[in-house]
């Protein structure tokens, strides 16, 4: 696995051309499990002590940051970020701010989950990031208010300590902890901006709410499922298939580069627990000339099991959702879309209920490690 490199101290200044032609950043082995704090699965900034130059809910924008060298408002310039005022001491004889001094922010997860890296962007911020960053973690369940998740009784869990942080950096911290968490809490010392941040992570769903609800896309991202493997990524990510909703864009769904061979391309994910599957869901929305010719859906059991087809190759068409009951339920962990000969989809769906074995797993994976 590739080393978490460590950026400290300001960036040079911006100089005009590529703002990012100077950005430090690294590839974070642990950007391979989802963004737990995305938009898209209902993530949120609920609270910031401080937002004076730029605003909270700028930190789980999912496009990068951007930079315009001449927009400034009445406040000044004008950040892609979360951007608070300059702390001051409280007397003329002690103008620096204390070293307890921080700004921070709530962030809820769109799904709870195993936290299993952070990375805290500054990009921009150049001389104006803070100076060192914390992350806490709690589990809090139902929705909780900002005042209620600020209360005494609300117990906090450090994921990364207090450190040092660079300015126009992407700065990664690896996290090892075995907890289920559902909120965090970004402090920044002792003040200053960050332009995003992503929470990267395995979910762990309420199993409570699945069981109630009885059938559901067990290949969902928000109820646990994941992308294992894919043939091309060229265009976009092939987790994009199992994000909520409809695709609105065309690169809001997974399209592969042209073939120019007699191949085919495909996509391997692991279901949310052994799961009976009845019905299936394939969506080409926004893909018009680019959707795929025709795909195939296969289920296997276990790690090692056989792969089993339970739809057969068949014709797709353009930016239309596709719906599929089965004859009769088939028993899976793992699933794989094929699709022929090259081309996308925008979502797939697998409509269906853990075994009981499947319901035990994931029972299981509910409670907290530890805690």
């Amino acid at each position: 696995m590739t080393a978490t490199p460590a950026f400290t101290g300001d960036a040079n200044p911006y100089q005009g051309g590529d703002p990012y032609a100077d950005y430090r950043t690294a590839d974070f082995p642990f950007t391979r499990y989802a963004n737990l704090a995305d938009r898209r699965l209902g993530a949120g900034v609920v609270a910031a002590n401080d937002e004076f130059f730029a605003q909270r809910e700028n930190l789980l924008v999912p496009e990068r940051a951007e930079f315009d060298p001449g927009h400034f408002g009445h406040k000044g310039k004008i950040m892609d970020g979360w951007e608070t005022r300059r702390r001051r001491g409280d007397r003329a004889e002690h103008p620096w701010p204390t070293a307890e001094d921080h700004d921070w922010a709530l962030i809820r997860l769109g799904v709870p989950g195993v936290v299993r890296g952070v990375v805290v962007d500054t990009a921009h911020f150049r001389g104006n990031h803070p100076q060192a960053v914390s992350v806490e973690a709690a589990s809090v369940p139902g929705s909780p208010s900002p005042e209620e998740l600020l209360g005494d009784d609300v117990k906090w869990t450090t994921l990364v300590p207090r450190t040092p942080v660079g300015g126009h950096a992407a700065n990664g911290f690896p996290v090892s902890l075995e907890r289920r968490f559902t909120h965090l809490r970004v402090n920044q010392h002792p003040d200053g901006g960050i332009a995003r941040l992503r929470v990267y992570g395995e979910v762990a769903p309420d199993c409570a709410w699945l069981t109630a609800l009885g059938t559901f896309d067990v290949v969902a991202l928000e109820n646990g499922g994941s992308v294992e493997d894919a043939s091309d990524l060229f265009y976009s990510p092939a987790t994009n298939t199992i994000q909520p909703g409809r695709s609105r864009t065309m690169d809001d769904g997974w399209e592969t580069r042209r073939r120019r061979d007699q191949g085919h391309d495909w996509i391997r994910y692991r279901l949310v627990a052994q799961s009976w599957i009845r019905a299936v869901e394939i969506d080409t929305a926004c893909l018009k000339g680019n959707s795929a010719g025709w795909a195939s859906v296969s289920v296997r059991d276990g790690e090692d099991g056989d792969w089993r087809e339970i739809l057969p190759r068949t014709r797709l068409q353009p930016d239309t959702n596709h719906r599929f009951v089965l004859p009769e339920p088939a028993v899976g962990t793992h699933a794989r879309i094929d699709i022929f000969p090259d081309g996308g989809i925008s979502r797939l769906r697998l409509h269906g209920s853990p075994t009981e074995s499947g319901a035990a797993r994931l029972a299981a994976r509910h409670t907290e490690p530890g805690g």
